[in-house]
């Protein structure tokens, strides 16, 4: 075991995307880091389509899609911050990040944790893509598979 597996987390990065799972997650993470003095990071990862299929898929209303991307992104702020007072109520300081992705969504989680230097990523099973018949989601899968640090998945 390296030290930092066996003196805890320095840096955790928590995925929300607004499903059941994510903010069970979200509890965990909250709870590492306090137990941990870790330091604690929210995300949630907007997909951005292709600037051609935004065009072609709109063209008689181009700023319904801007309109759209603008309301999912202040549902996001709405949601980090209600992971931001549940880690207030427990003494622990949290940065909240939105980041927009054209890759996947594993991808753009993978890619901020390895750039923040996170030493544990929490993921929740399934998001909202709704495939319940599914034992591990899509993107915990991928997070799973690509992280360069350990990943709880949170049922």
């Amino acid at each position: 075991m390296s030290e930092e597996q066996t003196e805890g987390f320095s840096k955790i990065l928590v995925g929300i995307d607004g499903s059941e799972a994510s903010i069970y997650a979200s509890r965990y993470a909250i709870d590492i880091a306090k137990k941990y003095n870790s330091q604690l990071i929210a995300l949630f990862v907007l997909h951005v389509h292709g600037v051609r299929s935004i065009s072609s898929t709109f063209i008689t209303a181009p700023t319904s899609r801007i309109e759209l991307f603008e309301k999912e992104k202040k549902e996001a702020q709405e949601l980090l911050d209600k992971v931001r007072i549940e880690a207030q109520r427990e003494d622990v300081e949290l940065r909240t990040e939105i980041v927009e992705g054209s890759a996947s969504v594993e991808g753009s989680i993978v890619d901020f944790a390895e750039n923040e230097g996170a030493s544990l990523i929490v993921v929740g099973t399934r998001g909202k893509s709704g495939f319940k018949r599914l034992l591990l989601g899509s993107v915990a899968s991928g997070v799973i598979t690509y992280a360069h640090c350990p990943v709880m998945v949170v049922k």
